[in-house]
């Protein structure tokens, strides 16, 4: 390809869902509206409840809220460029739009997966040193963990992103899904990619595999510690606190994995879209409601703070 026609490129053109009728489009416009306000209540919320509540100024809680801050910058980077490409057919995007959205995408999804063992690891403390967890994970150290969750994502979103952009174009600039993927646009490529390819599998083998074995070890050890409780009341409460955790995890991973890691001759640009669907808009969505429907401790702080707001409008008014 090294030969062919190429161009520098100043936009990109979104296919996104423009195969599928106008009728149907408006219809996941509608949906996906409805998905984009509830994901950005749902965190708020859990990100609001979690700063107001006392009972919830915990280590546990502090890397939730991260999380909840995370799929919020996911989805905003997503979304609204694909809500405004189903409702007004607006489906150009700049060349530094298309770099600067793939950019942010890496640094998310890289954070989420180094954040998820973090969560993995506080669990751990909690269940396994449950005497010493207040002295481990103090203000200082969860602080250095979040940042450390979160900085792994700036070398890889830059290096990527970068590496990409700087090869030259074809004359096509038609990018087949609804937002700048990497492997939607590396077909767009007029050059040898072959070392970038290595780079990118060996990449995000290596960000998805050691959050995901740091995550495998802390739960195994987690069950050899409830697994010793003497009381099925004991180890009920103690699987209680991290079942949430281990459910976003394997709604995260599974989705993901499935987009990225399918073999090519199974995975057409329609399915992958709809797969990355799973990860990209309906888990961001999922999380605080998992997080709030199996949690009585964040149930309990939203009808506290619920009452508390509706006392002082009371008391205002």
């Amino acid at each position: 390809m090294a030969g062919g026609n190429w161009t520098r490129r100043s936009e990109f053109i979104l296919m996104s869902f423009s195969s599928l009728r106008t009728e149907i489009q408006s219809l996941l416009f509608l949906v996906f509206l409805i998905i984009y306000l509830a994901t950005l209540m749902g965190n708020s919320l859990i990100i609001l409840v979690t700063l107001a509540d006392p009972t919830l100024y915990t280590p546990m809680y502090f890397f939730l809220r991260n999380l909840s801050f995370l799929e919020i910058g996911f989805n905003l980077v997503i979304v609204p460029k694909m809500l405004r490409t189903l409702l007004a057919q607006d489906t150009t995007i700049s060349f530094l739009g298309c770099a600067t959205q793939m950019y942010f995408l890496f640094f998310f999804g890289v954070a989420e997966c180094f954040l998820l063992a973090t969560m993995a690891y506080d669990r751990y403390v909690a269940i396994c040193s449950p005497l010493h967890y207040p002295v481990l994970m103090n203000q200082r150290t969860r602080t250095q963990l979040a940042a450390a969750s979160w900085f792994p994502g700036v070398p890889v979103a830059t290096v990527q992103t970068t590496w990409l952009f700087s090869f030259p174009f074809c004359a096509s600039n038609k990018v087949n899904h609804f937002f700048c993927d990497s492997p939607p646009v590396l077909r767009l490529v007029c050059a040898d990619t072959t070392l970038f390819e290595i780079y990118a599998i060996v990449g995000t083998i290596l960000v998805v595999m050691i959050p995901c074995l740091l995550i495998l070890s802390s739960y195994t050890c987690i069950a050899a510690a409830i697994l010793k409780i003497p009381s099925a009341k004991g180890k009920r409460k103690a699987f209680s606190t991290c079942s949430s955790h281990l459910l976003v995890v394997c709604l995260f991973y599974v989705s993901s994995s499935l987009t990225y890691f399918r073999p090519k001759s199974n995975n057409s640009p329609e399915s992958k879209k709809l797969l990355s669907l799973s990860y990209t808009i309906v888990t961001p969505m999922l999380n605080p409601i998992i997080y709030s429907l199996r949690n009585n401790e964040v149930k309990n702080a939203l009808s506290r703070t619920f009452h508390r707001a509706l006392c002082f409008k009371n008391h205002n008014s």
